[in-house]
């Protein structure tokens, strides 16, 4: 055989499970020549301790335990057979290895079932010689022989079973081992025309398909307690590398150029990337405990990879990247024992011949990287991960408004945003105050006498929105207190109400033009009809739940009374209570009555801060861009909380830990990248958006000096993007500007995410008060999951390598938006407002808001909330909505319009597509939630 250099056949070692492109015939086998065991390790490689050679010359890799750690299977080329079987060593190299496979054709990919039996891909039953190897006339290319299949024996090599038998190329098997899903399969293939994972059972039934993104995913390998897999991938972008690699594919090859790191659960779902290195990145296994991955890869810092494979290891969430190996040339397959105390890899060092590549067992030790080498990087995801873990440490207390928690968040910033070198936008402060309403107390002078008696307390709320003060007069009813012309409506009609209490129905007429969601938000609400009284003339308001009805017809359940809270604290200009059936009936009836009204409310304020630093362009401009994220959240729960009662520390290291987080390394980036910038960037961490944008709204309503809205050409937000998975990323507000669709997909395209650009300018977080001034905006969001604002949102189910993705892209929108010479806004109605409703309940369901696949008509569901009524009745994450009881759905508004007329307790019938099949399931409401 040729001698082959052994900076190639690194390369060729790059198929990892997969297909050899190394030639048939046979070489000589090397004696063992040994070398003092102290001369394996290299500086640098402080994690092992020992090293030990078990095979000497020759190719050999893919060195994978058996279960009981005994012994190693592996692949190797060696006489008398022409290209890769599978042989077994034991690990301490006591024996020879001695061969497993039949010899035939070409062998790859060996595992051991939890009982010894091996599993491994072969070529053999389309013959006995090797398979040919295609040339390298289209450059360096993997070939994916259609004559592998996957086959199970006994630990010796008898008993050959056959578990697949599909046309094209299986194999790259690994199996779980342990648990209730011992013995099942991961593998690759190529059945449906994409290089894709798929799951099956150990006798090789029930396959499902993993993975669903063009490009190569391969070389699985399950978690120990198999609830996680991990593998490699190429995601060419779309475009020319799209089609060369499916032109490629059609001739049975694949180019693994540039290959990085996902995980996942263990059925495909919550896939992430963990890898960002740009590099050909491969053979990951987990830790035992499953919280690292250890890899090979030619990733070089600071430069293009090279030719040099090293060991590293990385945490799933992306942060921590460590350098494992030093020595030159190749190491790769790094694989540990189950207890973690020794570690099997394959390397050209101590090579006898060049081109060799042995088997190595370590070891393993856990050691701190030395202060100062290079062994340990600091990343963006690193960064990413420790401003998120400090902003959502338990010691925050949730960064609730008004805290010491959310003190120590603004200072924290104010630190990060002068070492950063920011500059700050006030006279010598990043922080610019504003007051913020934290609570509403109803104190003791509040009260109502309704025809001279006095009405207990129990029986009456005041509205948060309600002045504080005394009214005296006399009574007119005014129906549901609704004007409106379009729907030739107008209950003030022959109404004197000037100088008068009005007392007006709740909610909305049943049925006619109310049926619909607009009219029934808009015209329900209590703030509307309080400035309808107003408008009429009157000094006061009261509101009872008393429908009008047909004769014989039961009145509803009635609603309760809702308590005052600070969410809309705003004076209304006169008193408004809400009155229980019992006391506020008779003053609907006929004739004259009179009431009194008393309303004391104590507005509990505080001072909050918006944080704003400046970065400066090259050159003097008079426009700036905005990049925002808000620093607060729900502090020990309360208002808000999907955990009602729950008393704890809900940490948003989500909402909105993460956009910080995102916030401080794009100005990190843009920093170092101010010579390229055509206007400056002003990056605002927000408080009070928890509470109602009020952060933003006071900004946007008092602008330090250049940043008023004609100052300032777009702003882009980021609320919630540390759950990055499948490579989705929402982007929300496309629509606020024609030119955003072609400004972003192209930066995603080239970061690798897939983006959905779409949307208005409003929405629930800090882009609306921007977007109602009059500039376009964009909400970058990662999607929802089941613990949002619960206690549960910790940092330690952030994606941080995902979440410094975002960042990098953000701060590549930033640029280009820079350099346009302006957007061009295009203006959306308001969005209505709540409104009040009866009912209000909760299906414990979490919308996906991109959508469907193939944009179906429904609701796809992102998840369910663990204990929730969805969850109960077996709706599951994938499904999608499509019936509730009799309504068709058809959109989240559609949804949102059901929960929010139906009652909690109360049974509905549920219609759902699995897949191409519809599921109907009886699920019983629960309590809603508002934010």
């Amino acid at each position: 055989m040729k001698k082959t250099k052994p900076l190639v056949l690194v390369g060729l070692l790059l198929v990892a499970c997969g297909p050899s492109t190394r030639k048939g015939g046979t070489r000589p086998t090397p004696g063992p020549t040994p070398s003092p065991a102290a001369s394996l390790i290299q500086p640098g490689e402080g994690h092992l301790a020992t090293l030990k050679q078990l095979t000497f010359g020759g190719e050999n890799a893919e060195a994978y335990w058996t279960p009981d750690d005994q012994s190693l299977l592996f692949q190797t080329t060696r006489p008398p057979f022409g290209c890769d079987v599978i042989m077994r060593t034991p690990a301490d190299g006591a024996t020879p290895p001695v061969l497993v496979s039949s010899g035939k054709g070409r062998t790859t990919c060996a595992y051991t079932y939890p009982d010894q039996r091996v599993l491994y891909a072969s070529t053999h039953l389309a013959g006995d010689a090797c398979p040919p190897v295609p040339d390298h006339s289209q450059g360096y290319v993997w070939p994916l022989y259609d004559s592998y299949e996957i086959f199970s024996a006994n630990a010796d090599g008898s008993g050959v079973a056959q578990l697949t038998k599909s046309p094209g190329y299986d194999a790259e098997a690994t199996i779980c081992r342990s648990g209730k899903d011992a013995g099942a399969i991961v593998f690759t293939s190529t059945r449906d025309n994409d290089i894709e994972l798929y799951r099956m059972n150990a006798d090789g039934s029930d396959v499902k398909r993993l993975t669903n993104a063009p490009g190569y995913d391969g070389g699985a390998f399950f978690s120990a307690d198999c609830s996680q897999i991990v593998w490699r991938a190429s995601r060419p972008a779309p475009g020319p590398e799209l089609d060369d690699f499916r032109r490629l594919l059609g001739q049975g090859l694949v180019r693994p150029t540039k290959l990085e790191l996902f995980v996942a659960d263990a059925d495909g779902s919550n896939a992430r990337q963990v890898t960002y290195l740009d590099a050909a990145s491969f053979a990951p296994y987990f830790f035992p405990d499953g919280r690292r991955i250890i890899f090979s890869s030619n990733y070089t810092p600071g430069g293009k990879p090279g030719r040099e494979f090293d060991i590293w290891a990385i945490n799933v969430d992306g942060s921590q990247l460590e350098r494992i190996t030093t020595a030159p040339g190749f190491d790769g397959f790094p694989m540990f024992s189950s207890d973690g105390k020794r570690l099997a890899f394959s390397s050209n060092r101590n090579q006898k011949k060049e081109g060799d590549t042995d088997l190595f067992v370590a070891e393993w030790r856990e050691v701190a990287p030395a202060a100062g080498a290079d062994a340990r990087e600091w990343t963006p995801a690193d960064r990413f991960a420790a401003d998120v873990a400090w902003l959502a440490d338990d010691a925050r207390a949730g960064r609730g408004v008004g805290t010491p928690g959310l003190e120590e968040s603004r200072a924290y910033i104010e630190r990060r945003f002068k070492d950063l070198g920011l500059s700050p936008v006030g006279p010598e402060s990043f922080s610019l105050p504003f007051s913020i309403t934290t609570g509403v107390e109803v104190e003791a002078a509040t009260s109502i006498k309704l025809d001279g008696k006095v009405i207990e307390r129990a029986q009456f709320e005041p509205a948060p929105y309600s002045a504080s003060a005394s009214v005296s007069a006399e009574v007119v009813f005014a129906g549901y207190g609704i004007t409106a012309p379009e729907l030739k409506v107008d209950d003030y009609k022959g109404v004197k109400a000037k100088g008068k209490i009005v007392v007006v129905r709740r909610f909305t007429p049943e049925g006619g033009d109310f049926a619909n969601d607009r009219p029934r938000r808009q015209y329900s609400e209590v703030k509307y009809k309080a400035f309808n009284a107003r408008q009429h003339g009157a000094i006061g308001l009261i509101v009872v739940d008393l429908p009008e009805v047909a004769k014989g017809v039961p009145l509803p359940a009635e609603a309760a009374l809702p308590p005052p809270d600070a969410i809309q604290p705003s004076d209304e200009g006169l008193p408004i209570v809400l009155v229980s059936r019992t006391a506020g009936a008779a003053l609907i009836a006929k004739g004259k009555h009179r009431a009194e009204l008393t309303v004391a409310l104590k507005r509990k304020q505080a001072t909050a801060y918006n944080v704003v630093g400046r970065i400066s362009a090259g050159k003097p401009t008079s426009s700036a861009v905005v990049i925002g994220a808000h620093y607060d959240h729900l502090g020990m729960g309360g208002h808000g909380s999907l955990a009602p009662g729950v008393d704890a520390p809900h940490n948003g290291a989500d909402d909105n830990a993460s956009g910080v987080a995102a916030l401080l390394e794009v100005a990190r980036v843009l920093g170092a990248r101010r010579a390229e910038l055509s206007r400056d960037v002003v990056l605002i961490a927000f408080a009070g958006e928890e509470l109602g944008v009020l952060g933003s709204t006071a900004l946007m309503r008092s602008p330090p000096e250049h940043l008023a809205p004609g100052d300032i050409v777009a702003m882009l937000n980021m609320d919630m993007v540390g759950r990055l998975r499948d490579g989705k990323l929402q982007v929300l507000g496309g629509d606020s500007a024609p030119e955003w669709a072609a400004l972003v997909q192209p930066v995603c395209a080239r970061a690798g995410l897939d983006c959905n650009v779409t949307g208005g300018g409003f929405g629930p977080s800090d882009q609306t008060p921007f977007y109602g001034a009059g500039v376009p905006v964009l909400h970058f969001f990662t999607g929802s999951h089941a613990q949002y604002h619960t206690p549960d949102d910790d940092a330690a189910l952030i994606n941080a390598g995902g979440g410094a993705h975002v960042a990098a892209l953000v701060a590549e929108v930033a640029l280009a938006t820079a350099k346009l010479g302006q957007l061009t806004y295009k203006s959306a109605p308001s969005p209505m407002a709540l409104g009040d409703s009866r009912g209000g309940a909760s299906l414990g369901t979490i919308p996906d808001y991109a959508g469907a696949p193939g944009g179906k008509a429904g609701v796809f569901l992102a998840g369910v909330r663990p204990g929730g009524p969805a969850e109960k009745a077996g709706i599951a994450k994938g499904d999608l909505v499509v019936k509730i009881g009799e309504v068709e759905i058809r959109s989240v508004e559609d949804l949102m319009f059901v929960l929010r007329a139906a009652m909690p307790g109360q049974k509905t019938k549920v219609v759902v597509l699995r897949g191409d099949k519809a599921v109907e399931v009886e699920v019983v409401y629960g309590q809603s939630v508002r934010r």
